[in-house]
């Protein structure tokens, strides 16, 4: 579990285990950047990404990491286009609501 959680911080806070891999293309949804960043965990990718927002104030961003997991890196990445839009689709910019405690 804790080495599962270094490589997901690893991974969301620049750093890769696949140095070699290129970075998957950025998706426009609604004013919304979608960023897949799946992650391998294992033999597996994890669900993973970021969802951006240009406002006045700057960019605005969201990460989130699902336990959903898939075979290739390809599937991975459109699962997360797909997790990210769901997101979008149900809680627009909340998701950039901090929250306290």
């Amino acid at each position: 579990m804790l080495s599962t959680l270094k490589a997901l911080w690893s991974r969301l806070a620049g750093g890769t285990d696949e140095a070699s891999t290129p970075a998957a293309p950025a998706t426009e949804y609604k004013g919304y950047r979608i960023l897949p960043a799946p992650f391998r965990n294992n033999a597996v990718y994890q669900t993973a990404g970021t969802i951006e927002k240009d406002t006045p104030e700057g960019v605005k961003q969201h990460r989130f990491v699902r336990a959903d997991t898939h075979h290739s890196r390809e599937d991975a990445i459109a699962f997360a286009i797909s997790k990210a839009k769901q997101i979008i689709d149900l809680q627009g910019d909340r998701i950039f609501k901090e929250t306290d405690g």
